[in-house]
């Protein structure tokens, strides 16, 4: 969300529904648990309908979702906004040709990978994950998209952790996050 938004009053009972578990998975980090907010209907929804109705117009051709929390939220609204959704796999998930963007993690990398032919030149496209942290993994998804000749129009976030700075590497692109924790 950016500073000239009005905040929408849901955006309050999905925030009080995501649990932070201390030390998970290791000692320091503080994991952003939304799986109790899946389990709040009323949360789900309405963390959905705020995506839907800020993509609805956007004439979104492309709803890609980041392994694994990212089809939890981008499934819904591609269909709710009338576009496909492409999943954005860990390796060896996908069955067929397939093509693949490696990135950096703090300890070794990862590599996201998606059908050929998934994603046509000229779609475009929404990537969808749970959470930006350092945002190399949304790096990845926007190459990877943008190899294929596709146009990424914004990235959606339910949390965004600003303090790692994620925003920075997304070279200009805009981001939509619902939950910022500080």
């Amino acid at each position: 969300m950016s500073e000239n938004e009005v905040k929408d009053p849901r955006i309050d009972g999905i925030k009080t529904k995501i649990r932070v578990v201390p030390d998970f998975p290791k000692k320091g980090i503080m994991f952003q648990d939304i799986t109790t907010l899946l389990l709040d209907p009323k949360a789900f929804k309405d963390t959905i309908d705020l995506f839907v109705e800020r993509y609805r117009d956007m004439n979104i051709s492309v709803v890609a979702g980041i392994e694994a929390r990212g089809f939890i939220f981008g499934s819904p609204i591609a269909l709710a906004i009338g576009a496909k959704f492409v999943p954005l796999r860990k390796p060896k998930k996908l069955p067929g040709q397939i093509i693949f963007e490696e990135y950096e993690l703090e300890y070794g990398s990862d590599r996201l990978e998606m059908h050929v032919e998934a994603v046509d030149s000229g779609d475009r496209a929404l990537v969808v994950d749970d959470l930006i942290a350092t945002g190399g993994t949304l790096c990845a998804a926007m190459n990877l998209l943008k190899r294929v000749g596709a146009e990424v129009i914004e990235c959606a976030c339910v949390i965004e952790l600003p303090e790692l700075k994620g925003r920075e590497r997304l070279e200009g692109k805009p981001l939509y996050v619902l939950v910022e924790y500080r």
